[in-house]
């Protein structure tokens, strides 16, 4: 894929069309209130993963309208974490395996990595959580699930999920700061989460999807943007409708609403998530304190290992 987007320069400066519903903030408050009332008992009960330096629990928690969420808390067997990162999965993906492990816990941070409803199917990483809410004919996917309301989009659900997975943390590490993170859909999701959650410490977002909906559905043809375009291909009387509650989940207006310090990285060739798209949100993140990580030649996968080593100084540096 060669550099197909706008230039590093004019990508530094750029802001998106995308504006915020009037009633944005009233919706997500009203979202998040009416499942912390459906709040119930979160459960953790710790496996048998395999492993000698990482603990593991696997936890059950109540997101969205008390829906179970499943979970693993890693953590370092031998101590309690003061710094606990909640990692959200990309597209398609779960939590995977209890012994699967990123270098959170390694590093000696608590490390709650939460499934996505309904999704957990991608060969790469299973999940274990059903999405109990049903919708009209979408296409096959996630993004058109519900699409035609705010109030029954797939994502809002998810997004409420990852809101309440920051509560969680704190339940399950008393008095430690808490991260979110995540890369593709885990980015888009982290950015939902630092912006609806409650005293985030500080965001991870990797080559974040979700991000500047109308300019993604025009610039690339790659799935997952793509189910977006087969839906109204079908529907070609829902693209007012479509776009206008999308807004509602558009990480470029999340964006605004977080004030956490914060890490992207963007990959100047990756035709999944366009760069344009990531700085749409980067340049909307409602703090000062944020550095974006630029990788001219690099595609979807991003920084990779390269960029982990940036992400474990720069959280080192907060805690």
């Amino acid at each position: 894929m060669p550099h197909f987007d706008l230039p590093l320069a004019d990508l530094r400066e750029r802001r998106s069309d995308v504006t915020v519903p009037d009633d944005f903030d009233e919706f997500w408050a009203s979202t998040l209130e009416g499942s912390r009332a459906a709040h119930g008992e979160t459960y953790a009960r710790d496996v048998d993963n395999g492993l000698a330096l990482v603990a593991t629990s696997d936890v059950t928690f109540s997101g969205f309208a008390g829906d179970p969420i499943a979970a693993w808390y890693h953590r370092p067997a031998n101590a309690e974490p003061t710094t606990i990162v909640v990692e959200f999965i990309g597209y398609s993906g779960g939590r995977g395996f209890a012994h699967q492990q990123s270098e959170w816990a390694l590093a000696g941070c608590g490390h709650l990595k939460v499934d996505t409803r309904g999704q957990g199917y991608g060969q790469w990483s299973p999940g274990d959580t059903a999405d109990p809410h049903g919708s009209e004919p979408a296409a096959p996917g996630s993004m058109t699930r519900g699409i035609r309301a705010p109030e029954t989009y797939f994502y809002r659900r998810v997004f409420t999920d990852a809101a309440l997975a920051v509560d969680v943390a704190r339940e399950l590490a008393p008095g430690a700061r808490v991260f979110v993170a995540g890369g593709s859909q885990g980015g888009g999701i982290a950015i939902a989460a630092a912006a609806l959650g409650t005293d985030v410490a500080g965001a991870l977002i990797d080559v974040p999807f979700l991000c500047d909906f109308p300019r993604a559905t025009s610039i690339t043809d790659r799935a997952p943007f793509s189910e977006i375009v087969a839906y109204l291909t079908a529907h070609r009387d829902r693209v007012d409708e479509t776009f206008r509650t999308l807004r509602y989940f558009d990480g470029v207006n999340l964006a605004t609403r977080a004030t956490a310090p914060a890490i992207f990285s963007v990959a100047l060739m990756d035709p999944i998530c366009p760069p344009s798209t990531v700085f749409g949100a980067f340049n909307a993140w409602g703090s000062d304190d944020r550095r974006i990580e630029v990788y001219p030649y690099n595609g979807h996968e991003g920084g990779g290992g390269m960029h982990r080593r940036i992400q474990l100084d720069w959280l080192r540096e907060r805690v």
